[in-house]
């Protein structure tokens, strides 16, 4: 941590240095000053190194570009801003930043391609469109008098409880901020505790309705307020306010957002296929019988995880003989049936580990200000109860180099390479940040930055041993945690309908937090019976929802549950697990999900290149229809595909808005629909005889509540639904229900009777699906972007193998 350069001389207000290039000054009036303000309020302005600093009142302001069309602010009381204090942004901004900056009577002006900032004598900032001079953004005092948009309350020793405020508006909508369970897309009236807990992700960054993305750009415990009557954001204790944001609309955004924080790393491609996992697999022989078992009925499998207890001692992490007696056999076994082992790892040290003694002694335990170096009560083998657990911290480089050479040593050594990152927040009893230390600072100023550095423990550990495919599976994130290869998982939640539904928006917002990699436990984590009927639609439902997300994974705390304990487990939580006629259906969306796997990997490497996400809200990419900004149950997979889960019990229709400024088609009829208005899917009177009215239905096909599809229906082999029961082959199609965008190019035609798995180059020959670049033979059913060609729209073929008919009708 440094204090910024000595700075020149001040300019006084009304003066413009000579070197400062011109901007426009219609448009950019500053904010009105109140006259019942006495004159001392006025401050001075400074110009160094391509930035804008304002001081007054003991307090320096610093304005400066941070990245194309994006401006940092930062506010300290009591002398020059601090550099390298922890937060998101990369120590270096984005290249493309030049600024243009100017003084005028009464103000300055900042402009930094298409945001304009503009600062009062007073010190209040607006935020303008450069082109046109349209407000984005602007400071609100508290009150005329006292106090201003900016508060530092002291709460000693050079740190303050910190406010910011800015105006609220008329019709506004903000989307981000990280994953919650309140079921909200749109935040606007919601309060939000800045702090990690399980199943509550803060990342504090903002994208508004108004063509502006603000990242609040400090890991300090605090909250934020998105008020009818005004935006503060608080941190009850830190050194200064620090925030980014940046003009344009929510695709050229999370452009320059995932600039300014660092990219996700490719994804490797095993990790697009489906993971197999539950509470929990005991021993090494129980988790190879299940990967067995998915190869012998020959379903797709990828990946499959190793859930807690597995070790000696909690913090030991190594494999306990008696279990795991060949991990490294395991893996070989694993890698020979295109497994990948995904082995839970947790920040947790139990007294009883032969680590406690040496981190204890190396300081490399979070610290606590009062009573004993103990932050949870946690199980652990070889005593009856409960024993006082420490977590590693995270922001120690000593104490991350640490923890991996035990991983390497004891996981890495035998082939595992893929880590699940459990209780990350961390998961600390009771939860009181104020009486924690962390080698970066005080537990309220940098307690959110935890998850962030527990992830990057495993991504430097494995890069440095020239590991390329690196992903963690993670509980909790931070904002820039993309850049260390995190995915981000629901955390703990229910197994009903009403948190099915909460997920949408769970994921969506998620996404437009800078994090792309996002899954749910599907089935939810919290209970369910496999053998209920009711929770087999629920399981059901949330499958076909998991074959459309970003990462697929099926994971659960499963009735008949055991107590928590090293001997605890749940029921079993395979794919046919639920009955025949849901396993089926499952099944089929498993092959659906390897069929879209190269889509879904063409996306994730728009992730790394370009920063979108491929899990996307509609206005996403349609900005310009006002209806898709209102649309949070529903979403689009990639720039194409839009899917609409059902998220209702005993749902048989509903309602699916297709967004302006596309034409689209059923993926499973290929019928043409105009954007820009609402389409209803109901299954016809009478095509779904087997259900007997008033009774709850089994999940399973013939129209029953898992036959109808989540979201792009239920796809069938031969193409053929007799009254939407499912054929029981790979599919052939996308399927009915979902939604895709015409495409102008003219893929070929797959012949009757080709593989549903084979891929085809254009040529219409058959290639390998891992063949770059390629498209999938169901490609016409995925399309691409509509193009501005002259050539006439390509309608695809419904195609089927031989004796099959197309799929008619249905629910979405």
């Amino acid at each position: 941590m440094s204090a910024s350069p000595s700075l020149p001389s001040a300019s006084p207000v009304g003066t413009s240095p000579s070197a400062a290039p011109s901007v426009p000054s219609a448009g950019f009036a500053p904010p009105p000053s109140s006259p019942a303000q006495p004159s001392p309020t006025r401050g001075t302005f400074r110009v160094l190194g391509g930035a804008l600093e304002w001081r007054g009142r003991q307090e320096t302001l610093r304005l400066e570009p941070w990245g194309p069309d994006a401006v940092r602010v930062r506010a300290r009381l009591g002398g020059p801003v601090l550099a390298g204090l922890p937060g998101a942004l990369l120590a270096e901004p984005p290249p493309g930043a030049a600024a243009e900056i100017r003084t005028e009577p009464g103000y300055a002006v900042l402009t930094c391609g298409a945001i304009t900032a503009v600062v009062s004598a007073e010190g209040m900032v607006r935020f303008l469109r450069t082109d046109g001079g349209a407000e984005l953004l602007t400071e609100d005092r508290a009150h005329f008098w006292w106090p201003g948009s900016r508060l530092h309350t002291a709460t000693g020793n050079g740190y303050h409880r910190l406010e910011q405020r800015f105006a609220a508006y008329s019709g506004e909508r903000l989307y981000g901020l990280g994953r919650h369970q309140h079921g909200l897309l749109d935040q606007k009236g919601t309060v939000l505790d800045l702090v990690q807990r399980n199943a509550e992700v803060s990342i504090p960054v903002l994208t508004s309705s108004r063509d502006y993305t603000l990242l609040w750009n400090s890991p300090a415990v605090g909250r934020v307020e998105l008020a009818h009557n005004g935006t503060r954001w608080v941190a009850d204790s830190a050194r200064q306010i620090d925030y980014w944001i940046t003009a344009g609309n929510p695709a050229d955004a999370q452009r320059r957002y995932s600039a300014a924080t660092g990219r996700t790393p490719r994804l490797p491609e095993w990790a697009a296929g489906f993971w197999q996992c539950k509470l929990r697999y005991r021993t090494q022989e129980e988790l190879l019988s299940v990967a067995r078992e998915y190869r012998r009925r020959g379903l797709p499998l990828s990946a499959i995880v190793c859930d807690f207890f597995r070790w000696t001692h909690l913090g030991e992490w190594r494999f306990d003989p008696e279990q795991w007696p060949d991990p490294a056999a395991m893996v070989k076994e694993l890698d020979e049936l295109g497994v990948k082992l995904v082995v839970s790892v947790w920040p947790s040290v139990s007294p009883l580990s032969e680590n406690h003694g040496p981190m204890e002694h190396a300081g490399l335990f979070i610290g606590t200000e009062y009573g004993p170096l103990a932050h949870a009560d946690w199980p652990d083998k070889g005593v009856a109860e409960p024993v006082q657990v420490a977590f590693y911290d995270a922001t120690d480089p000593e104490a991350r180099d640490f923890v991996w050479s035990r991983l390497r040593e004891n996981y890495l050594a035998h082939g595992v390479t893929a880590f699940w990152l459990d209780a990350g927040e961390p998961e600390l009893r009771p939860g009181f940040s104020a009486n924690l230390r962390y080698h970066a600072g005080p537990g309220l100023e940098v307690g959110n930055l935890y998850p962030r550095e527990n992830a990057r423990t495993v991504h430097d550990g494995l890069a440095a041993e020239g590991e390329t495919e690196i992903i963690t599976l993670n509980r909790s994130v931070r904002a820039g945690a993309q850049r260390y290869g995190a995915a981000l998982w629901s955390g703990d939640i229910g197994t009903d309908f009403a948190t099915l539904r909460r997920q949408l928006a769970a994921g969506l917002n998620t996404a437009l937090s800078g994090i792309p990699w996002w899954n749910t436990d599907i089935g939810g984590f919290h209970g369910g019976d496999p053998g209920d009927p009711a929770y087999r639609e629920v399981m059901v439902r949330w499958f076909q929802f998991g074959a459309f997300s970003p990462l697929m994974r099926l994971h659960g705390f499963r009735e008949p549950g055991t107590p928590l304990g090293p001997e605890m487990t749940g029921g079993p939580n395979e794919v046919w697990s639920y009955g025949a006629e849901a396993g089926e259906i499952m099944a089929a969306y498993l092959r659906l999900r390897e069929r879209l796997r190269p889509y879904v990997l063409a996306q994730m490497r728009t992730a790394h290149t370009e920063g979108l996400p491929p899990m996307r809200p509609l206005f996403l990419e349609f900005p310009g229809d006002p209806a898709a900004w209102e649309v949070a149950d529903a979403f689009l997979l990639g720039p194409d595909l839009l899917v609409a889960p059902v998220l209702e019990a005993g749902a048989r229709e509903r309602t699916v808005h297709l967004p302006s400024g596309a034409e689209w088609a059923d993926a499973w009829t290929g019928e043409a629909y105009p954007g820009g208005r609402a389409r209803h899917r109901a299954r016809p009177a009478g095509a779904d005889p087997a259900v007997p009215a008033g009774r709850r239905p089994a999940a399973g096909p013939g129209g029953r509540a898992g036959a109808a599809p989540a979201a792009l229906g239920v796809p069938s082999a031969g193409g053929r639904h007799e009254g939407a029961r499912i054929d029981r082959q790979a599919p052939t199609c996308l399927s009915w229900g979902s939604w895709r965008r015409m495409s102008s190019r003219r893929w070929p035609t797959p012949p009757v009777g080709a593989s549903s798995t084979s891929w085809w180059n254009g040529t219409a020959s058959r290639c390998s699906r891992s063949a770059r670049g390629w498209r999938p033979s169901t490609v016409w059913g995925s399309p691409v972007r509509r193009s501005a060609s002259t050539s006439p729209y390509w309608r695809p073929r419904t195609w089927s193998a031989p004796g099959a008919r197309a799929a008619t009708s249905s629910t979405t």
